[in-house]
């Protein structure tokens, strides 16, 4: 019962701190969070924070959406994926603004870290025309991977595919990647 009034306390912090959680067990089996993590002390990401832009952008969400979404059609063809899919995780990464920049350092309409960017080529993680191609091939390619589950696809894009594969291709339980994926699922079947 301890554990899950440590969660909830969890929970309620980060519901009202704008701050990304990590948490690292010690070798005495104590669990410890906070939301600065001290290097070499083996803290995981557990919560992330929306870019801090992600409140205001939903004012201009519908007319982003508009501007971004001939672009989102292009790259949805030429990598043959659904444009539903794209603007669901579209949304509910970055509300359709292409300056937006989270606090792990994902930049753009898709939220693309750098190592991601760097794997699908993309010098200009700023560059809507660039960044949502990059992140359609990401998307594409998790859903290769887990075998065209959206689930552990989705969960990828959020938490990296080896957080998947760590936990025997199920989602992460981290709580921050399940309610993305619950959004994201929300958001894909309501295009």
């Amino acid at each position: 019962m301890k554990w899950l009034k440590t969660f909830m306390l969890l929970l309620a912090v980060s519901s009202v701190a704008s701050a990304d959680i990590y948490k690292r067990v010690g070798l005495d089996g104590r669990v410890y969070y906070t939301d600065r993590p001290e290097k070499g002390m083996g803290f995981k990401l557990i919560i992330r924070t929306p870019p801090k832009t992600y409140k205001r952008d939903l004012k201009f969400m519908a007319g982003n959406r508009l501007k971004y979404n001939e672009l989102i059609d292009r790259a949805a063809a030429k990598h043959q994926m659904d444009p539903k899919l794209l603007h669901a995780v579209i949304q509910a990464e970055s509300a359709y603004n292409p300056q937006a920049i989270s606090s792990a350092g994902a930049v753009g309409l898709m939220q693309l870290m750098p190592d991601t960017a760097r794997r699908y080529g993309v010098s200009d993680r700023r560059d809507p025309e660039q960044n949502v191609d990059g992140g359609t091939r990401y998307l594409k390619d998790l859903l290769a991977m887990f075998n065209s589950n959206l689930k552990l696809a989705v969960a990828g894009y959020n938490a990296g595919e080896g957080a998947v594969m760590k936990y025997n291709y199920t989602v992460p339980p981290y709580p921050e990647t399940q309610n993305y994926v619950q959004h994201v699922l929300r958001l894909y079947g309501k295009s």
